[in-house]
């Protein structure tokens, strides 16, 4: 006797999503799958194509027929991905065909934040999502230098005023600093912050995309506020450096993002030690990294780590981030581990955020 498709749908019915903790026919993750003799095969529909649980949930469909359908000898797993909108899509002229917007924020400068967001976003589009860019610091735009953008390389106006991003390795960028000569300055007050904030949320052309990462201003301004008045921000990761005197830095900005109601996926130890590219030995020159329990008593996840490493210095000042200059490099790795780390936070953001919903039923 054959195998029917109801036994393979009850078998996967037992297989659970490690970080929503519901099984994936139940969330629509089960797209289809094929029976040929006694090899089955089934497709999955990821919330992100940045998910970093893609061996585990072989691994487990696997195990599930094994253990209940053992007469299935063949068993393949194939994956495809569908982003998940946390903000209402074409509701609005701010932002409408954008599904998720990640802001990148920090406590105080200097502590590597747009260089985190760079390459954040970089990895996010290298593991198949569409990501944009946003230089949201107003005051001290740094995108274009990092991106490898020239000085004076204006974005296009199209029809209807619109404002066409600057593309760098295939990703749309905008940022103050395509609007500045090089050594302007912003003297601007709050009310000016928010035009401007506005124009690029309401007339840049971003075209569809998975999500825009934003890369806030240091410390707990008029932007921040802006922003999260503004548009509805998905989640938001704080970047900050080990040390025992950046933890207060850390604690206003969580606070910031929770006044503001903004959900905060977690956070990056940037500059977690130095990496020598001689003795390829690494000292915390910051002191001890890693302490994900210092964290969870401000109820926020250490997301990763990032050493403090030459050749991420020296791509930034090229305009050839580190994830596009080496994608063979262990920063490269972090930051893409760091992707999907990110991107698996939102998507259970997200679906929290579903179950919220009132049924309509």
């Amino acid at each position: 006797m054959g195998i029917s498709r109801e036994q393979v749908v009850e078998v996967l019915r037992t297989v659970i999503d490690p970080e929503l903790h519901k099984d994936i026919v139940s969330l629509g993750m089960l797209k289809d799958f094929q029976i040929e003799g006694d090899k089955v095969t089934v497709e999955v529909t990821l919330t992100t194509p940045a998910c970093p649980l893609k061996d585990k949930i072989t691994e487990d469909v696997k195990l599930a027929f094994r253990g209940r359908l053992p007469q299935v000898s063949e068993i393949q797993v194939k994956f495809d991905a569908e982003v998940k909108a946390s903000r209402p899509m074409g509701q609005t002229n701010r932002l409408a065909t954008v599904k998720n917007v990640i802001a990148i924020g920090s406590g105080k400068g200097g502590v590597g934040k747009s260089t985190v967001a760079v390459n954040l976003a970089l990895a996010l589009q290298k593991e198949g999502a569409k990501t944009g860019l946003l230089d949201a610091d107003i005051y001290g735009p740094s995108i274009p230098i990092m991106c490898g953008v020239a000085e004076g390389e204006k974005p296009k106006i199209a029809p209807g005023n619109r404002i066409v991003p600057i593309v760098r390795y295939g990703m749309p960028l905008m940022s103050m600093g395509f609007l500045m000569g090089g050594g302007d300055a912003v003297v601007w007050r709050g009310p000016m912050l928010a035009k401007m904030l506005q124009q690029f949320l309401e007339q840049v052309e971003w075209g569809d995309l998975d999500y825009l990462v934003l890369d806030l201003p240091p410390g707990t301004g008029d932007v921040q506020i802006s922003l999260a008045q503004l548009i509805p921000i998905s989640g938001c990761v704080v970047v900050t450096t080990p040390q025992d005197v950046a933890l207060a830095d850390v604690k206003r900005a969580i606070k910031m993002f929770q006044m503001t109601q903004v959900p905060i996926l977690g956070i990056v130890e940037n500059m977690s030690g130095f990496s020598c590219p001689h003795c390829k030995e690494t000292t915390p020159i910051f002191g001890p990294s890693g302490d994900a329990e210092k964290y969870k008593k401000l109820g926020v996840d250490l997301l990763g780590t990032l050493p403090l490493e030459l050749e991420t210095r020296v791509g930034g000042d090229a305009g050839e981030p580190i994830v596009v200059r080496d994608p063979k490099s262990d920063q490269t790795k972090r930051f893409l581990e760091l992707a999907r780390q990110i991107a698996a936070h939102q998507s259970v953001q997200n679906f929290s955020k579903e179950l919220e919903l009132p049924s309509l039923q």
